[in-house]
């Protein structure tokens, strides 16, 4: 009996092609109306291939998000030295980024297939507010006399991607004004 790999071999384009079409599918109808069968028609692949390599269409959108296809940006402070200017400056990239119509249409696909696969919801947080570089941030900032000792770095990135959000599922947009105002009153109950 040989010891190799029983099956089809899974083919690097076809994979690309699948998580591609998932994005693509995801982005253009959402969630709830894109099946296995739409992604299979958009990759050229039979669906029996797509079932073969994941159980369900979340599985798919999940390793496309790992894969950096769906989502393709994190949102990553700066580090100027000041920290209401960078947490602006994140908040400001993030909420400019989901402005755009297909990708404010992602995110809200992208919440809503967190409702069916919580590792889905975890890497989108990953990818908004990567917590260990807010909370790398926080630190330096702590350090530096700008937030009183202790601050949660889970709470302040929760709150600033809570009201992206919001903003979002509202379809409302978040200005400029609306950035600088939000993080001095977030940061106002954090200073020493």
């Amino acid at each position: 009996m040989s010891g190799g790999r029983r099956g089809v071999q899974r083919s690097e384009t076809a994979r690309m092609a699948i998580l591609q079409a998932t994005a693509a599918l995801v982005a253009r109808v959402g969630y709830d109306r894109t099946t296995v069968e739409g992604i299979a028609a958009e990759a050229g692949v039979g669906k029996q291939t797509i079932y073969r390599w994941w159980p369900s269409k979340s599985a798919v959108m999940l390793e496309s998000l790992v894969e950096g296809v769906m989502l393709p940006h994190t949102f990553v402070p700066p580090d100027t030295g000041d920290i209401e200017a960078d947490l602006a400056s994140w908040l400001g990239a993030m909420a400019g980024f989901f402005q755009d119509p297909g990708n404010g249409s992602l995110l809200r696909s992208l919440i809503t297939a967190a409702m069916d696969n919580e590792e889905i919801g975890a890497r989108v947080n990953e990818q908004l507010g990567s917590l260990g570089k807010i909370e790398a941030r926080l630190s330096r900032a702590e350090a530096a006399g700008q937030l009183r000792p202790g601050v949660s770095a889970r709470l302040l990135n929760e709150t600033f991607i809570g009201v992206v959000v919001t903003r979002l599922l509202a379809r409302s947009t978040l200005t400029g004004d609306d950035v600088r105002e939000l993080t001095a009153l977030v940061l106002h109950g954090a200073r020493p």
